[in-house]
């Protein structure tokens, strides 16, 4: 019986050791959370420093959260990982064609590079404060598998804080926006000095994101040569600037933020004109390119509106009240396409006729192929048309877009059979939302970050280069890169830095961020459509940039890592 009551007595003293621990470590938690809650505040109120928040567009902002914060976990901790150096480089590349993407019937290696400005300007320019750093004390002093502290840089941030005016310790050489070029061409390079060296990849987080713009503005490019394409074989050269509106961007509602449909909807931008994403619109018009207009759209019917009225008819007869003089397109599908088609378009024809407007036919369900050829063919047979120059048929009065099911693929089988039908290519446009803004991801084109060189504590220069023998796909570019070119209109190519066959190339990559923000380093939107336009047309298809002396470089490490090289 004693030793039960001790036991007992054992046992109770015991619990209650670990309620004061439970208790201890509730009113730590506490004041953690106080904490974090009071640094949330002080970031929402826009008082933790300059750049919070993040504006996009006049009156909208993302989610607050600190530039220390901004990065995979596992970046953090690097710093303590990396030796002791003088100086490292880093690049980013696509490794990767956008598959099925066609020039002349064969896969092109081409891309577009386009978003660094947003990043630069963004992000990477923030300037940072102590309390982006108390921000980030509390967050990491739980951040550890188990409620545990993990590692980051504490004083290294504090350190160029009070250095460097609160800017990010890393210089940033970047492609200009708009530039076209070849996969395994460097879009960035990232380097850092001395003490901040370990820091050089802290932003690969960050700047692996120019994926998303890049892939859309490759996207909607090849889209616009498959369907220049059509227009060469089937349009007038008088009404050939009708291209520029024939692929509209649909993808806003589908996007996961608004920031999102800013950028792709502003890469789409750079190829056409056409756009519902009245953010990106807004956004490149006002702060990307001075106010000069850049996307436009016209009225048009949703299926809500059309089955608000009592018919299909009494709603179109409504649409053209208000915009029959001029472009308008009507959703044709809310109940039966075909009798829509059939039986209400030739009603309210003679309307559009009198107003001399263009009535745009939207089917929205069902084969797309079969159905634009349906409203074609109902289009023609209501409003007449003509033979053009090139013997192939113009509706007119009427044309057709189709939004629904629209891809790279999709897009090109409606077009081979609009011509096959014998008529004009200006007589469709297309909407394309999801495959735009959305199918695309980082493997897309395989977007990567790498260390290329570093300079070690002892002064010893190391090129560094990743070999993966169970992927050649993801093997990396050595050494410290320059991307040259021989003159305007010639396509960039790669070279060991300071080799002799750089002397009297045009250096591509300019400097975009050195330690922090340079002034007037990027262009107005205008300019990136110039240059895209200007080198797409004389940068040919499927190319290396890869120059020979790079290429002896790459070699001679596959050979010491064992592999087996031509």
């Amino acid at each position: 019986m004693a030793s039960s009551s001790a036991e007992m007595s054992g046992s109770n003293a015991h619990s209650a050791e670990i309620s004061d621990q439970n208790e201890a470590l509730r009113r730590e938690n506490a004041d953690l959370y106080a904490q974090i809650k009071a640094l949330s505040q002080r970031l929402a109120q826009g008082s933790a420093g300059p750049g919070y928040p993040l504006e996009l567009v006049a009156g909208l902002r993302t989610l607050e959260a600190p530039m220390s914060v901004m990065a995979d976990s596992y970046k953090a901790g690097h710093f303590l990982m990396y030796p002791e150096c003088k100086s490292m480089s880093a690049y980013g590349e696509f490794r990767e064609p956008m598959a099925g993407m066609l020039t002349g019937g064969v896969q092109d290696n081409r891309f577009v590079f386009y978003g660094i400005r947003h990043y630069i300007e963004n992000f990477v320019s923030r300037k940072w404060t102590k309390a982006d750093i108390d921000a980030a004390d509390a967050f990491y002093k739980t951040h550890a598998a188990g409620g545990q502290p993990y590692p980051f840089p504490r004083d290294l941030f504090h350190q160029f804080v009070d250095e460097n005016d609160g800017y990010f310790p890393v210089t940033i050489e970047a492609l200009p926006e708009g530039t076209v070029a070849y996969i395994h061409t460097p879009v960035f390079i990232i380097s850092a000095e001395e003490h901040y060296s370990r820091l050089c990849t802290f932003l690969e987080t960050i700047l692996t994101m120019v994926w998303y713009p890049s892939c859309v503005a490759t996207l909607s490019r090849y889209s616009r040569d498959a369907i220049q394409e059509g227009f060469n074989k089937s349009v007038d050269d008088d009404m050939k600037w009708l291209l520029n509106s024939r692929l509209h961007d649909f993808g806003f509602r589908g996007c996961t933020s608004v920031e999102q449909s800013v950028l792709g909807g502003s890469a789409h931008l750079l190829n056409f004109e056409g756009s519902d994403t009245m953010s990106a619109c807004y956004h490149t018009q006002f702060h990307l390119n001075g106010g000069r207009p850049v996307g436009s759209s016209i009225p048009a019917t949703e299926h809500s509106v059309m089955t608000a009225w009592p018919t299909e008819e009494a709603a179109i007869k409504n649409e053209i009240e208000h915009f029959g003089s001029g472009l308008f397109s009507c959703v044709m599908d809310s109940y039966d396409y075909d009798y829509a088609l059939n039986e209400v378009l030739p009603k309210v024809a003679p309307l559009v006729k009198a107003k001399k407007g263009t009535f745009v036919i939207r089917p929205d369900s069902g084969d797309p192929v079969t159905q634009v050829l349906k409203g074609l063919k109902a289009a023609e047979k209501t409003f007449g048309s003509s033979l053009n120059g090139k013997g192939f048929k113009v509706i007119q009065g009427a044309a057709v877009i189709q939004g629904d099911g629209i891809n790279y693929g999709t897009l090109r089988e409606i077009q081979e059979a609009v011509l096959a039908e014998g008529y004009s290519c200006q007589n469709v446009a297309y909407g394309m939302g999801g495959a735009l803004l959305q199918k695309l991801n980082r493997d897309t084109m395989s977007f990567a970050t790498k260390l290329s060189h570093i300079v070690y504590a002892n002064g010893e220069h190391r090129d560094v280069m990743k070999t993966p023998k169970s992927s050649a796909a993801k093997t990396s570019l050595p050494g410290q890169l320059f991307v040259g070119r021989a003159g305007p209109g010639a396509s960039p190519v790669v070279y060991p830095r300071g080799d002799p066959a750089c002397k009297g190339l045009e250096a591509v990559m300019h400097v975009v961020y050195n330690k922090r923000p340079v002034p007037g380093v990027f262009e107005d939107f205008s300019s990136v459509q110039a240059r895209l336009n200007r080198e797409w047309a004389a940068v040919p298809p499927n190319g290396n940039p890869i120059s020979p002396q790079l290429q002896i470089k790459i070699n001679d490490v596959l050979r010491s890592r064992g592999w087996k090289v031509d």
